[in-house]
């Protein structure tokens, strides 16, 4: 999509002109009046111009002590003092001089009035235009809000041929589905209207950050060909009561002008939040969301223009704007599964030079849980990686360390830890391997590593599920708890003590028991009961109790009594393999890194 602007002159442009017309004016107007201003000669100048014949016109003043003339062409007039003369009135008649010049003050006055006042209008008109044009350029002065204030400032995009197309977004099949519908209106509008279907009027698009929201809409606008308005809810509320009421007119003005096409209203919760009628609320908000509401009602779904919208938290838009006959249509933009995340790093990599060896299946297994944003973060991170190491195009190791950097940051150069913390390190994260490779249901350990990171983690051990999950039993969870508490089992079971590395891990482990109690129904004592809610689910969800004291007090204690019971399977795993766990924990801290393969090689051995 290319963005439509209307060119910007340089403020360079505007001092030429003014000096073009100012060289104009000295040129052209100048010599023209000039020829009318009056110039003052000496008496026998004057005498000897009326008898070489070159007066046209004269007129004695008496009473100013002055004879006024001019040139017998027309080209000047002249003043000069009056001398006791008796022959004057016989030289003017022998030379044939008019004396009916009673007019040629009253056309020098004008001449000099309008030399004073031509020059100062045009200069004021030039100051007015200049002032203007820079008052609009600025954007975010007083003297701009006059010019553009209740003006929608949407930036419009129209087709091009590098435009966004659906091939261009990866991993949101569903979502492409639903919205190639729209684009199939915009092309053959008829063969709905012949049936008496109409379009929905909106379209709202739900997802976490970074799934391609934003990109899907100009997907629709590409593959359709129209016009695209873009406009971020923010961008509505004004520090004045009214303006974004304004600006919400005059947008929907400008795309039923440029109808068929698409308005996009981007975070369009900032505009669209719950009116919970309380004094004191923020009335220009409320009065944009009103003029929003009266505007989605006052066109009908055939006149081509589709209104989308994006937000990161539905639950909190206002009941009015999602009912249907306004946003009709809700279509989730998730995460992508296995094969999206495949899917997508496929696109991503078409931008850089890779390796023609790379499994990008692998890859995606390892991303589990990546956005959009995070996986075309992962492939630039690689191509990064390859520039500092000297090499022409990313491998898989570039690609599987730029998921360790997402994930936990860049390896700190610097970080020397101790002997003893290197060991207990070694101990620590093969503790959390050994626990999840002795459990069933665990997902595969894929790499273990001590190398400090820049995210704070002495060390990491990373699992990677073979295929999509969906669903997680209640045994897998305690398995996974179990895992979390591997690592501090193997420190208190070989030095006798505990160390601050495992906080990471209690608060995960934490946090599972408490959903499996509170959320999952998987406690015997309360069943299927709902004893904490989730609220923006797409932005980390927050989670808040709704139970009484007392029966938090019972929830505080079993998932105490939870976490205990799977610490205490993970030290009888480590117990039962003591050798194993010595024997690991010596490979990990000689070689520092480790795979998966050799981790289970030296397991199974």
């Amino acid at each position: 999509m290319k963005e439509v602007k209307s060119p910007k002159r340089p403020l360079l442009y505007y001092y030429c002109v003014v000096l073009l017309v100012v060289t104009l004016f000295n040129f052209l107007a100048m010599p023209w009046m000039s020829q009318y201003r009056i110039q003052e000669v000496d008496y026998n100048t004057f005498v000897s111009m009326v008898e070489a014949g070159q007066v046209g016109q004269a007129e004695i003043q008496e009473q100013d002590n002055r004879i006024l003339f001019t040139a017998k062409d027309g080209s000047a007039v002249y003043k000069t003092a009056m001398v006791p003369d008796t022959q004057l009135t016989q030289r003017l008649l022998d030379a044939g001089v008019s004396t009916s010049g009673v007019e040629i003050e009253q056309a020098s006055l004008l001449v000099q009035l309008l030399g004073w006042i031509i020059p100062l209008v045009i200069f004021i008109a030039i100051g007015q235009f200049m002032s203007r044009k820079m008052m609009q350029k600025m954007g975010g002065g007083s003297g701009s809000m006059m010019f553009n204030m209740g003006k929608s400032n949407a930036k419009v995009y129209v087709q091009s041929s590098e435009g966004i197309k659906f091939s261009d977004v990866a991993g949101e099949d569903e979502a492409k589905e639903n919205l190639a519908e729209i684009v199939d209106y915009l092309h053959n509008p008829g063969k709905y209207q012949e049936i008496g279907a109409s379009m929905p009027k909106g379209i709202l698009l739900v997802g976490p950050p970074g799934t391609g929201k934003t990109m899907l809409a100009k997907a629709v606008a590409g593959e359709a060909g129209v016009p695209f308005f873009s406009m971020s809810g923010s961008e509505f509320v004004e520090m004045f009561v009214g303006m974004g009421a304004s600006k919400v007119r005059d947008l929907f003005k400008q795309a039923k002008e440029k109808a068929p096409c698409i308005v996009f209203i981007d975070e369009i919760d900032a505009i669209g939040k719950k009116r919970d009628g309380q004094m004191g609320g923020n009335d220009e908000r409320e009065q944009t969301l009103n003029q929003l509401l009266t505007e989605m009602d006052g066109f009908e779904g055939n006149t081509g223009v589709i209104i989308l919208a994006a937000t990161n938290r539905p639950e909190s838009l206002d009941p009015a704007l999602t009912r249907p006959g306004r946003f009709d249509r809700r279509v989730p933009v998730e995460l992508p599964d296995l094969k999206g995340r495949e899917d997508i790093l496929r696109v991503h990599a078409k931008k850089i030079k890779i390796a023609d060896s790379v499994d990008f299946n692998k890859v995606a297994r390892m991303a589990s849980g990546a956005s959009g944003a995070e996986l075309a973060n992962i492939v630039n991170e690689a191509a990064l990686r390859a520039v500092r190491d000297g090499r022409r195009y990313a491998t898989q190791a570039d690609l599987e360390e730029s998921i360790e950097v997402v994930i936990a940051g860049y390896q700190k150069k610097n970080a020397i830890m101790t002997d003893r913390e290197k060991l207990i390190v070694s101990y620590h994260e093969i503790g959390h391997a050994l626990v999840a490779a002795r459990q069933t249901n665990s997902a595969p350990v894929q790499k273990i590593t001590i190398v400090p990171r820049t995210s704070g983690a002495l060390g990491y051990t990373m699992q990677v599920e073979e295929g999509n999950h969906y669903l997680m039993s209640k045994e897998e969870i305690e398995n996974k708890i179990a895992t979390y508490t591997g690592g501090r089992a193997a420190e208190e079971l070989v030095f006798g003590s505990i160390t601050t590395g495992a906080s990471n891990d209690i608060e995960q482990a934490t946090k599972l028991a408490r959903a499996m109690i509170t959320r999952y129904g998987m406690s015997d004592d309360f069943g299927m009961v709902a004893m904490e809610t989730v609220t923006n689910q797409y932005l980390g969800g927050d989670a808040s109790l709704a139970c009484s004291a007392e029966t938090q007090a019972r929830i505080d204690k079993q998932v105490v009594e939870l976490v205990k019971r799977q610490y205490g399977k993970a030290a009888a795993i480590l117990t039962e393999n003591r050798e194993k766990l010595d024997e690991l924990a010596r490979f990990l801290y000689e070689k520092e890194t480790i795979t998966g393969e050799e981790f289970m090689q030296i397991l199974n051995g």
